[in-house]
């Protein structure tokens, strides 16, 4: 619908978006972004045009040709089959991908027999990405394309350079990686408008989405291609008179068609393609403008803020404009009062990156929260690994208890934290994938399934978040209840091998037993083996020195970690990837282990594992991820440690110190206050750690507390090039299994 607008408003929206873009020029962090990096190798991120948090990640497909084109796209590839407009980004498994269009001229003839058939290839020379745009030329009809968006809505921009009529294809049937349409529907609408849906199943079962597009000129015919009795018409031609540019608009919603166009109206009810692409340059520098770094190292700075870029991916918004949503029981729901989100990859991001979101993304938190705890009440347990209304119930452990604890314990109050203890307690008393032995006896006997190590150290993570919750709460029967059981994995500690094994149902190791060894979702480990999960036990670092026989014999353990070799037997998890020794940083649970060595007094050997990992997993090139990108959690371990901190409990409250890469940092925080890092003397030399002022006193610690973070003012760091071993050695300098 085209709406007029009075000639004063004109005026004002034009001064507005002047002083605004004088804004991002003079503040554009959006410059350091480059979006493909993690494109190649194993990243496997997304690449494309999104805001913050959006439903929408609009971007480009190849097709599928296995594990790494999980996002939809891969570096590697030539060959384009269309844009769509949902997307996982970093994830191990390919779906969504819905929605596909793919500009065409008029000669264009459709061929069945070939898959995508409108196929054409393009050269990265003519591709262009950065937050919030994309851009590329389809070699094969002479078509420039450009792409941006909103939260809701995805805004193309074809220009066709031959002579003839311009067309689109749009199509149903693709879907990326594993997923499978089942139903789906095009229509004309009238004159300039088409809308429908798509039904499919994959990793998430029963995902269905809804589409409203405009078009900036009047279709002049419309063919179904692909008629289907069962999966109905799916694939269709739409023409245009004349060539030049054509405008395309889609609004996407999970509630209904309608819904899909007031998403559009409410968000691009005009067709300037350039202030859409300019508003979302806006929001993408008021989130990276959160943390300000300084260094000289253009190379850093690029890997820095891509990184920020990658963690505000996901999770992403599930709801419609009005706040309506699907729930995970397939109703529809009226605005709850807070933004609905949707793509919880929590084995992987209660590690970092939702401790990062309590630092710079606090609202949201709370909006995370209550959106687990509507899934509590729809699905009967907290989130697993949510998708598009649909609990995969992937990987293991129950994540979204250390989110909810770690919100509360620092002071997030956004939501009710009875019913959250309510969900937390009721998630880990549920009799599945293994819960019903571990409050029967204790531990998960490897004869009654797979991964049991793996599920029982992971509980043990997050039932001691239960505990900090309930201590908090006054709760104290729940909190020794709960605190029992974070110390099961003790269970799993073979004292002659001095490693996690699997233990039988008859209590004997399961034999024959090789520490790296590792079958992926077939033996004991969840893509890892016996020497990651060793350390697997961030809630109680101190009873792991002690199970390992003090101090210098838990330092010599892991000391080994990183110093045996690499080597990986047949059949090894591909996640298994980044080896310092059999160190993985290509995969979540060896993200903590590097800062242990301060919990036995050495932070120096953090430090320089730390520089040693920053500068070597993490680069500035289309390859520059060592493994997934997991939905943010591989970016934001890079994000905290190169400011010198990490969460190595992810619910304690306390940051332990690394190595801080940039000259200083200053992250903005509620209230307007500001924390900076300062780091004196830093070069690549100097790496470690000599002394530490905070607020212009000294401060001996290797660890600080978020609370001090949130009280503003500066951590400051004097540098130097060999280890000052005194540095966070004595007891009471060192990070500690706190409560709060």
């Amino acid at each position: 619908m085209k709406s007029v607008i009075p000639v004063f408003l004109v005026f004002a929206l034009v001064l507005f978006s002047c002083q605004k873009q004088t804004q991002s020029i003079t503040s554009d962090y959006t410059q350091f972004v480059d979006p493909l990096i993690g494109s190649g190798y194993h990243g496997h991120v997304f690449v494309g045009a999104s805001v913050p948090f959006g439903a929408v990640q609009l971007g480009p497909n190849n097709e599928t040709q296995g594990w790494d084109w999980c996002s939809g796209y891969h570096y590697s590839d030539s060959i384009l089959v269309g844009f769509s407009h949902t997307r996982l980004s970093g994830t191990g498994i390919g779906d969504l991908g819905d929605i596909l269009f793919m500009p065409v001229t008029e000669n264009y003839k459709f061929d069945e027999s070939v898959p995508y058939n409108w196929k054409s290839t393009y050269s990265h020379k003519n591709e262009k990405v950065s937050p919030g745009y994309y851009s590329v030329h389809i070699d094969k009809y002479n078509i420039d394309a450009r792409l941006t968006a909103t939260e809701r809505a995805g805004f193309h921009q074809y220009t066709y350079n031959n002579d003839e009529n311009a067309a689109v294809i749009v199509d149903l049937k693709y879907g990326t990686g594993w997923d499978k349409i089942v139903k789906g529907e095009i229509e004309n609408v009238n004159g300039n408008v088409i809308r429908g849906y798509r039904y499919s199943t994959g990793w998430a079962k029963d995902q269905k989405i809804y589409f409203y597009t405009e078009f900036s000129k009047t279709i002049t015919l419309f063919e179904i291609l692909r008629p289907d009795s069962v999966l109905g018409n799916i694939t269709a031609l739409i023409s245009f008179e004349g060539n030049g540019k054509l405008l395309a608009k889609t609004g996407i919603s999970s509630t209904s068609m309608e819904g899909a166009r007031l998403n559009l109206n409410s968000e691009i009810n005009h067709w300037d393609f350039e202030a859409t692409r300019q508003q979302a340059v806006i929001k993408w520098n008021d989130e990276l403008s959160k943390i300000k770094i300084t260094t000289n190292n253009a190379a850093d700075k690029k890997i820095f803020y891509t990184a920020l870029y990658h963690t505000m991916i996901a999770p992403s918004l599930f709801n419609d404009s009005n706040g309506d949503y699907k729930g995970a029981d397939q109703k529809i729901y009226k605005y709850p009062g807070y933004q609905t989100y949707t793509t919880f990859s929590l084995w992987d991001t209660y590690r970092a990156e939702h401790p990062l979101f309590t630092l710079i993304q606090t609202e949201r938190v709370n909006d995370f929260v209550n959106t687990m705890l509507a899934i509590y009440d729809q699905q009967g347990k907290l989130p697993v690994w949510h998708l598009h209304a649909n609990e995969t119930d992937c990987m293991v452990g129950y994540h979204s208890i250390p989110v909810i604890a770690d919100a509360y314990l620092k002071g997030i109050r956004g939501f009710d934290a009875e019913k959250a203890f309510e969900a937390m307690k009721a998630s880990a008393m549920n009799d599945f994938r293994g819960v019903d032995f571990v409050k029967s006896q204790g531990y998960i006997p490897a004869d009654s399934q797979n991964e049991s190590v793996a599920r029982a150290m992971e509980y043990a993570i997050d039932d001691w978040c239960i505990a900090a919750m309930a201590t908090a709460l006054g709760k104290t029967e729940d909190a020794a209840y709960f605190s029992k059981r974070a110390k099961y994995y003790e269970n799993y500690f073979d004292p002659q091998t001095r490693f996690m094994r699997g233990e039988m149902a008859d209590g004997s190791w399961r034999s024959p037993f090789n520490p790296i060894a590792s079958q992926h979702n077939a033996d004991d480990y969840c893509e890892g083996n016996a020497w990651q999960y060793l350390w697997l036990v961030p809630q109680n670092p101190e009873g792991l020195i002690e199970l390992l026989g003090g101090e210098e014999s838990f330092t010599t353990k892991l000391d080994s970690l990183f110093s045996i070799s690499s080597e990986q037997i047949k059949g090894a998890s591909s996640d298994i990837s980044g080896l310092i020794g059999q160190y993985a940083h290509g995969n979540e649970p060896s993200h903590h282990t590097t800062y242990m060595y301060a919990f036995a007094g050495q932070q120096w050997k953090t430090a320089s594992l730390v520089r040693e990992i920053c500068k070597t997993m993490y680069t500035d090139k289309n390859d520059g991820l060592c493994g997934n990108e997991d939905c943010g959690q591989m970016s934001a371990w890079y994000v905290l440690s190169s400011m010198g901190i990490y969460p190595v409990n992810p619910a304690a409250g306390i940051y332990v110190f690394g190595s801080p890469l940039f000259d200083k940092t200053e992250i903005a925080l509620p209230k307007g206050k500001t924390f900076s890092i300062v780091a004196e003397n830093n070069s690549a030399e100097n790496m470690y750690i000599q002394s530490a002022e905070l607020n212009g006193k000294p401060y001996t610690k290797s660890f600080i507390t978020h609370k001090d973070i949130l009280a503003g003012g500066t951590l400051k760091f004097v540098m130097g090039n060999q280890p000052n071993t005194a540095f966070g050695a004595a007891l009471e300098d060192r990070p500690k299994s706190m409560v709060y």
